[in-house]
């Protein structure tokens, strides 16, 4: 069994990340389409005409005891950045930290249930690189490809789209619950699903449309990454926040007071840019929460929404219009 208390969660906080990459000097390259300026979900890096890759890496410590379902949940989130820039993934190399006291049986499971995932993704893991730890972490790096025409960035929004979510929030808050003994078996189940689903299906059904804008909602909480959405775009970005999707038991952890180590972070973050126009509190908190493995941010012009919407249903696919895209800056919840 394992120490849970990590996921997304443990990220740097995104105002310290800023604070020191500001003077980097992003590297220059012709075929570097995608890297440092401006930041996104992954780094994409033109080969021709037709091909370029895509290379992104991401761990962290576990969220769950259970290593298997840790093992998937972590590799699922690393793969799930290849997808939110539109790319499929081609390979994926392991990046472990274990204690050396770690039953082999539990590390084994972590890395089985990485590998299953990896291979439900349609990529190869070919390897990867262990160390002793402490503390225990797991993730993978996972390189992509996609037409270069076809690469999916976060800062295209558009005055006129219309947001899409394609997986509900509350990840952190269910299993801040969990922790606590304080949410039912079938919530945590409900969790658990969301993060060990792919945002692959999504992402192939939302090829077709074009989309303007995608990202993938994780450690900086929906109101982070929408504001770096924003920010990006040079656009307001305005959400319902009665149309927030929640998972099962995620809204009344809210209402019960539960956070977890990432709300004040994600609130730092996004002070000055974000107007709550009297949204209420456990709604807040929700757009707060740190998510692990979460859905798609997606701003589509609005005249395709409808039959967005009607392609993801005939998917059996989730999918819930949380707001818009307009002229401006910063972001605005209508309460």
């Amino acid at each position: 069994m394992l120490d849970a208390g990590g996921g997304c969660a443990a990220k740097y906080s995104a105002g310290r990340l800023e604070e020191l990459l500001a003077g980097f000097a992003p590297a220059a390259s012709e075929n570097l389409m995608v890297g440092l300026s401006p930041a996104d979900d992954a780094a994409v890096y033109r080969l021709d005409d037709e091909r370029a890759l895509v290379f992104t890496t991401d761990f962290f410590p576990p969220m769950v005891d259970d290593p298997a379902i840790f093992g998937a949940i972590a590799a699922a989130n690393a793969l799930n950045d290849v997808f939110a820039m539109g790319a499929r993934p081609l390979l994926a190399l392991s990046i472990a930290a274990f204690p050396e006291e770690l039953a082999l049986e539990t590390v084994r499971a972590i890395l089985d249930a990485a590998a299953a995932k990896v291979a439900e993704s349609g990529a190869v893991l070919a390897g990867g690189h262990t160390i002793r730890d402490d503390d225990p972490k797991y993730g993978l790096a996972v390189i992509g490809t996609v037409h270069p025409d076809g690469v999916w960035r976060k800062s295209e929004a558009r005055p006129g789209d219309a947001l899409f979510l394609t997986k509900p929030l509350g990840t952190g808050l269910v299993l801040t619950a969990a922790h606590k003994r304080a949410a039912r078996d079938e919530e945590v189940a409900a969790a658990v699903t969301s993060m060990t689903e792919l945002n692959a299906q999504a992402a192939e059904t939302l090829r077709p449309f074009e989309p303007s804008a995608v990202t993938d909602v994780t450690g900086f909480g929906l109101f982070g990454h929408a504001h770096e959405m924003a920010e990006g775009s040079g656009v307001k970005i305005v959400l319902e926040g009665n149309s927030l999707p929640a998972l099962p038991g995620a809204i009344g952890a809210a209402r019960r007071g539960l956070k977890t180590g990432g709300d004040q972070r994600n609130r730092d973050y996004v002070a000055g840019v974000l107007t709550l126009d009297g949204l209420a509190e456990d709604l807040a908190t929700l757009a707060f929460d740190p998510q692990t493995s979460g859905g798609l941010l997606v701003a589509l012009p609005a005249e395709r929404s409808a039959v967005l919407t009607a392609a993801f249903d005939a998917e059996g696919l989730f999918l819930a219009m949380i707001g818009r895209v307009e002229e401006g800056g910063g972001v605005e919840v209508e309460s």
